[in-house]
């Protein structure tokens, strides 16, 4: 009876999808453990062999942790909001439900093909109205409420409001926008509704506010910081330029410093833990505030070195702020506007990159020295970004090599303020070394010393204090796209009015195109009902809006990083009609005890997620303020990409063996499935590939076409994707799991060889054999030998400890091993092989269940108890001795470490082998080294 995987895999598919298997129970006596993959947004291409790494790796862990007696909770759903299913829907007009309904279905065939152990009962898709009610419930409690500074926590709106009517907002401690106006108790009082209303604003945590965004007009969107690489858009690659609009926006910053002190109560890498500081970016310094000459307004300032202020010998500011319009005078407008407009086609990175080329305008307008009151000119220049501090730099040449660059350029003058410190050629940065000089009060005194007494100096003066600053900027939240959850507000007098949770889900509406509607609203535009009756709390049809009882409602729809910020609560109670988790489920599960996703996400997904979790623990609706104890990053699957080389203008591909020079030729991608493992093209099936090769002529060499080979990421677009599905159909499921895992540590980016399978594949066969014989089951109740258990105890041992490490290639390392001696030790007795059947079960549960039930199990295996080391068997209590006869090694011989030389003596005699050796002769002499060696004179 040979492996036949095929049938085998498709029987326990169905066994487990049949009996639940793997549904697990809110309430339970076992210990609660709960394993959670990122989930997936369903992608038109499907998987390939790069995204189950993840998966597989968490689902060894739970198959593990079930065999160790705990109740796992292990679900899977789909990110199903997003812009790929959009952008299809644009270019054929299917309504992205459909097309998201129809890769949801792609995507469930091929993880159940792959036997994953998910509990498919609490399945969550995004983009379900029954999911994203829930989304839109946390926008409006975050609308409702505002960030106490003095209680370093959210608190509701209503309570903001008693103050400002009890004590206005002067001796408030809160999270506001910099352009908040200041007001007292009457004043507040004599406010019109509307007034109330946008000051409020001005302290929600989730707030509308003209707003400089990244604008992608390929995309019709605005686009996170986040979601933008090497200034274009992740998704697509397009053109990314700066524009204002008015959004809404989430007060993230207002938990900078619990964020940062979080990471520290995680068991995260510490490779992404410094990714979120970095993004997170705390500067400790000070606010500085210079006059304009001739100007009401001041200049904010926020810099890290004040102790430098002496040094300052011109300002420059962020090209797009408004206060550059306002300051300049009319001699200086029309230089300064053609700067800006140069500006606005460069993307911020960009600008931060470009450090050989300064560039920049003189405004025409002057600041003063807060201490001195001299005059320093005020400069534009797009190396200060308006969404970086304050978009205001205090330029101090001497001490910043940017603004001694930028000195130098456009022949500004450079004061040195530094004791015994040359700054002929470049700028001096180091401050732990800095004594300041020319710096009247603060001359003389070292960096530590300067810090402390400009920051009184400032704040005596009143001119500036000591402050905390950070790099975290507040997470724009609208998008203008169709496919994402509707934002649940309506408009009335221009200003946002939240919908009431009884009124949730606002249900995405029907539209008759996804692209902006020619006035350059987004497509929700389009839809003919989208106006609220506050009388009658509905929906109804736009026609309707009079502005007295129906208005509209709002446009934008939610990035796609809502709904992945808090669906791992809704998987512990995902049929809840009542509350987005249950007290009793939340209160058992807690958290995430193991999260399993890319190190990709740590500035967009892992970053919002830990803010919504911090502000719904404000709220004592969560009862941690971190969500996941342990997060494991695995790395990539790299694809190896054929490439065929084109003679430069012509339609003639050389085979890689005839180029000498790659410089010479274009290298042009063709698909890995079309070259063999000896990297031979098929030159026949590609040119029925593309048109381009049709009549294009291949110089083959002795009648074969080589190609050439890189290892990059695996990607559509790169044609080097390896389907698992012709992995499964070729060699099973549980073939590709273990050898995914043999192919290196789970963090690490590894390369993709279809041709190394086989050996695993073999492995698995060769595991078979040690119960069945062809036809005949072989397995007996013999008593296993000593070797036999000393073998099964150290695999047990090592695989127990390399599991609980996340180390799973040293333990397909180890399965191999222990099979591979067993093997060779002829072992068929079920009390050794029951055990190992166990140990293969988290990494090949599909043939592990075949085998378990073979062996005369009624139930399944998987819950049966993980096998444990017993140290007794581990002990070594024999040795083989090395038998020497005049300093020959002739043979060896095993005895037990107890026998004393005598007994050693008489144990050699009786040996036959050693009268061959002796030939008659008596040993002259015995040279016996316990443990060690046996040597016979003669």
């Amino acid at each position: 009876m040979g492996y036949d995987f095929k049938n085998i895999e498709k029987k326990w598919q169905a066994h487990w999808a049949k009996n639940q298997t793997y549904k697990a129970e809110n309430n339970s006596e076992k210990p609660k453990y709960y394993v959670l993959d990122m989930f997936p947004y369903p992608s038109g291409a499907g998987l390939h062999v790069g995204h189950p790494l993840g998966y597989i790796a968490s689902d060894i862990y739970s198959r593990y942790k079930r065999h160790k007696g705990f109740n796992v909770l292990h679900p899977q759903g789909y990110d199903s909001f997003g812009l790929p299913a959009e952008q299809y829907a644009i270019q054929t007009g299917q309504h992205p439900a459909k097309t998201t309904q129809e890769n949801i279905n792609r995507y469930r065939q091929q993880l159940d093909q792959m036997g994953f152990s998910f509990d498919w009962s609490r399945e969550v898709r995004t983009s379900e109205p029954n999911f994203y009610k829930w989304t839109q419930w946390i926008f409006l409690l975050l609308f409702d409420h505002y960030y106490c500074n003095t209680a370093d926590q959210a608190k509701p709106i209503a309570q903001l409001i008693e103050r400002f009517e009890q004590e206005g907002n002067q001796s408030v401690r809160a999270v506001c926008s910099t352009a908040t106006p200041e007001f007292t108790a009457e004043e507040w009082k004599s406010f019109s509704s509307e007034k109330q209303q946008e000051i409020l604003l001005h302290y929600r945590m989730a707030y509308l506010s003209e707003t400089e965004v990244n604008w992608c007009a390929d995309l019709g969107t605005v686009l996170a910081n986040d979601e933008i690489i090497n200034g274009v858009s992740e998704r697509g690659g397009f053109p990314v330029t700066k524009k204002k609009m008015k959004q809404w926006s989430m007060r993230i910053g207002a938990y900078a410093e619990r964020l940062l002190q979080g990471l520290d109560q995680i068991d995260w890498s510490e490779s992404l833990k410094e990714i979120q500081r970095n993004w997170i970016g705390k500067s400790i310094g000070a606010k500085v505030f210079f006059q304009i000459e001739g100007h009401p307004k001041k200049i904010e300032v926020f810099t890290t070195r004040p102790d430098t202020i002496f040094g300052v010998t011109f300002m420059t500011l962020a090209p797009e702020l408004d206060l550059v319009q306002e300051i300049t005078p009319p001699a200086n407008q029309e230089a300064v506007q053609a700067y800006i407009e140069e500006t606005q086609k460069r993307t911020q990175r960009e600008r931060m990159a470009d450090v050989k080329n300064p560039t920049g305008v003189f405004t025409g307008a002057y600041a003063l020295h807060p201490f001195t009151q001299e005059r320093i000119p005020i400069w534009i220049g797009d190396y200060v970004l308006a969404d970086y501090g304050t978009g205001a730099v205090m330029a101090v040449p001497c001490g910043d090599q940017r603004d001694y660059d930028f000195a130098k350029h456009f022949d500004l003058p450079i004061k040195n303020i530094f004791k015994n410190v040359s700054i002929e050629k470049e700028a001096f940065t180091d401050k732990g070394t800095a004594v300041i000089d020319h710096s009247d009060f603060l001359s003389g005194l070292p960096y530590k010393e300067a810090m402390k007494k400009v920051i009184d100096a400032l704040e005596k003066q009143g001119c500036g204090e000591g402050t905390i600053n950070y790099r975290l900027r507040d997470a724009i939240f609208s998008r203008q796209r169709y496919w994402g959850e509707p934002i649940p507000v309506y408009y009335k007098n221009k200003l946002p009015q939240p919908l009431a949770l009884k009124h949730l889900p606002l249900n995405l509406p029907e539209v008759e195109k996804y692209l902006p509607t020619p006035e350059g609203a987004p497509p929700l535009g389009y839809a003919k009902n989208w106006a609220w009756d506050t009388q009658n709390e509905q929906v109804v049809d736009n026609s309707r809006i009079d502005h007295q009882t129906v208005f509209p409602l709002e446009l934008n729809t939610m990035p796609g990083w809502a709904g992945s910020s808090w669906y791992f609560y809704r998987y512990m109670d995902a049929q809840n009609t009542e509350a987005f988790v249950g007290k009793s489920a939340v209160d058992y599960w807690q958290e995430v005890d193991l999260y399993l996703g890319g190190s990709e996400h740590a500035t967009g997904h892992l970053l919002y997620s830990r803010f919504w979790q911090k502000f719904l623990y404000d709220l004592g609706l969560l009862p941690v303020e971190e969500y996941a104890k342990k997060l494991i990053n695995q790395g990539m699957i790299l694809g190896t990409s054929a490439f065929i080389y084109r003679k430069p203008g012509t339609q003639t591909y050389v085979s890689k063996d005839q180029v000498t020079d790659v410089s010479l030729w274009e290298p042009i991608r063709v698909d890995v499935n079309l070259v063999n493992s000896a990297d031979e093209l098929d030159v026949a099936a590609v040119r029925k590939w593309q048109p381009q090769f049709e009549n294009a002529n291949f110089e083959q060499t002795k009648g074969v076409f080589k190609v050439g080979r890189e290892v990059e990421k695996m990607s559509k677009s790169k044609y080097n994707v390896v389907n698992p599905d012709e992995i499964c159909e070729q060699y099973g499921a549980d073939t590709l799991r273990m050898y995914e895992m043999f192919l290196g540590p789970i963090e690490q980016a590894k390369p993709w060889n279809t041709a190394g399978i086989s050996g695993v594949h073999n492995f698995l066969k060769k595991y078979w054999r040690l119960f069945y014989n062809e036809e005949e089951w072989v397995v007996n109740n013999q008593e296993p030998s000593k070797q036999e258990l000393k073998i099964l105890h150290e695999t047990i041992k090592k695989i127990t400890q390399d599991i609980e490490n996340f180390s799973f290639n040293t333990c397909v390392s180890a399965l191999m091993i222990c099979v591979n001696e067993l093997t060779s030790l002829k072992t068929h007795s079920t009390s050794i092989l029951s055990p190992l059947t166990l140990l293969l079960s988290p990494f090949a549960p599909h043939l592990a269940s075949e085998i378990w039930s073979a062996l005369g199990n009624e139930s399944t295996l998987d819950y049966v108890d993980f096998p444990i080391a017993n140290e007794a068997y581990l002990v070594e209590d024999t040795k083989t001795y090395p038998v020497s006869f005049n300093g020959k090694m002739r043979f060896t011989l095993e005895l037990s470490l107890t026998l004393d030389n005598a007994a050693i003596q008489q144990a050699v005699l009786e040996d036959s082998r050693t009268a061959e050796y002796l030939e008659g002769k008596t040993p002259k002499k015995w040279i016996i080294v316990p443990n060690k060696i046996i040597n016979i004179v003669i």
